[in-house]
């Protein structure tokens, strides 16, 4: 679920895939626009195989519905499983990182280029998986909890 964030006098965006296995963010993106090229860019930066993927849980976004990613989905052989139209809840997952990393990231810095943006998002994505203690991961981080061998 692309989120917004405001980069001098214009707009940027980021794309985070999050794991439901161990609640980590498994890829990330910044673009100048919410399309497919920041959904497959995002994909792109994951650390895992697509083949790993067994669904791609998504809102009915642009970028998300599209022919190139159904594409990518095809090849891999990943279901793609859009929200039910205004039901947040389908993304409950994906909304709560999403609130995270606005309330710890982005609201918390000015940004004048996209490339600042994409540099603190590196690093914070960074944190996140390793270091962020997570209350449902028992207060271990994405990493920790996967390196137990744990899923939820």
């Amino acid at each position: 679920d692309p989120a917004y964030v405001r980069v001098g006098n214009s707009w940027a965006w980021i794309c985070l895939p999050g794991g439901l296995a161990n609640r980590g963010i498994a890829g990330h993106a910044v673009g100048t626009r919410h399309d497919a090229d920041l959904v497959l860019a995002a994909f792109a930066a994951l650390r895992f195989p697509l083949g790993g993927i067994e669904v791609f849980r998504a809102d009915r976004g642009g970028g998300f519905t599209g022919e190139r990613v159904g594409r990518m989905l095809d090849v891999f052989g990943i279901t793609r499983s859009l929200s039910r139209p205004g039901s947040p809840y389908d993304n409950a997952v994906v909304e709560s990182t999403d609130r995270l990393v606005k309330k710890e990231l982005i609201y918390a810095n000015t940004y004048t280029s996209v490339e600042r943006l994409r540099s603190d998002l590196n690093r914070y994505v960074w944190w996140y998986n390793h270091r962020r203690l997570h209350s449902t991961l028992g207060y271990l981080s994405p990493v920790e909890f996967t390196q137990q061998g744990n899923t939820l």
